[in-house]
């Protein structure tokens, strides 16, 4: 599957606690980056998204996406006081 880059796509929601961030981005665009398998426990899977730790996991993720498509991705940040991030599935 060839993942044609619209504008929208290559902006990711960024959302931060006081404690940690994370960055959402689909599982099917890891997949296609080839770091799927590479993603840590420490990120969380819900449906067809993957919510990646701030540290090692988005930063593989921006290292692969610039690869790929040739420029960085841009981010949407929102900072909140508590995030059910934390409560959805460990990545695997």
């Amino acid at each position: 599957m060839v993942h044609k880059m619209r504008a929208i796509e290559r902006n990711f929601d960024f959302v931060s606690d006081p404690a940690h961030g994370w960055v959402k981005v689909p599982v099917s665009l890891l997949r296609e980056l080839g770091i799927a398998g590479k993603i840590t426990s420490y990120s969380y899977r819900k449906g067809k998204n993957a919510y990646l730790e701030e540290d090692v996991d988005a930063t593989l993720f921006v290292n692969a996406f610039k690869k790929r498509f040739g420029v960085n991705p841009k981010f949407n940040e929102r900072v909140v006081d508590r995030t059910p991030i934390r409560s959805y599935p460990s990545y695997s």
